[in-house]
């Protein structure tokens, strides 16, 4: 069951899970993209998979169609300031929430990759997972200083769209916290490997082990 409503500050798309709560969360955070019909899906994965799963829309209705990297740079522009403290708001009132057990884990893609990050500084996000987090870098301080939660990165080894050795870095400053990790590189897969709404990018092999590793994860840590 789905639907659109307002968790703290964002509206999103809230799906829940077959029969009675509460189950374990977890914040599902859009590609630069906006909250488009493929972030509502993998939201929906989760709630079959046994989670109380939000996606906030944290662009406020704006959407940028696939394919348009100008608009959605500009979105980026103009929302990524506002967005981690956003998320605190959507983290605090998904935690409360009648059918949550009190268990949040955060998920995001691109964009949502380094917001998913961002949001575990700020709140005890019980676990995070990162999909080829867009600009992750520039907050390598910010993690180094405030990141407690176990981390799970998923990128590809023919992104362009992070600079070469960012992974290696962000493997070497998780272990140099010493918080749990696991950082898979993926062979001959790109930029929005899990995207399988796009077959220009969809890797079906990598899509799935990195489906597999974060289910691993989110009942290791939420369930």
């Amino acid at each position: 069951m789905s639907e659109f409503t307002q968790l703290g500050s964002l509206n999103g798309h809230l799906a829940k899970p077959e029969g009675a709560g509460p189950f374990p969360a977890v914040i599902v955070i859009q590609e630069w993209w906006g909250l488009d019909a493929q972030t509502k899906s993998i939201a929906d994965r989760f709630a079959q998979e046994g989670y109380l799963a939000f996606a906030p829309d944290v662009y406020h209705g704006e959407l940028a169609h696939l394919g348009d990297g100008e608009t959605a740079m500009k979105l980026v522009q103009k929302y990524a300031p506002e967005t981690p403290a956003a998320l605190t708001s959507v983290f605090d009132a998904l935690k409360s929430h009648a059918d949550c057990n009190g268990k949040v884990g955060s998920v995001g893609f691109c964009f949502g990759g380094r917001m998913s990050l961002a949001l575990s500084t700020l709140r005890p996000v019980d676990a995070v997972c990162t999909f080829y987090g867009g600009g992750m870098q520039t907050i390598f301080d910010q993690l180094r200083e405030k990141l407690k939660s176990p981390v799970l990165g998923l990128f590809g080894d023919a992104d362009v769209s992070i600079p070469a050795g960012t992974v290696a870095e962000f493997d070497k400053l998780l272990d140099e916290i010493g918080v749990e990790h696991e950082v898979i590189m993926y062979p001959n897969s790109g930029h929005a490997f899990f995207r399988d709404s796009d077959p220009n990018v969809y890797k079906p092999e990598a899509s799935q082990d990195a489906w597999e590793r974060v289910k691993k994860l989110f009942a290791k840590h939420l369930k």
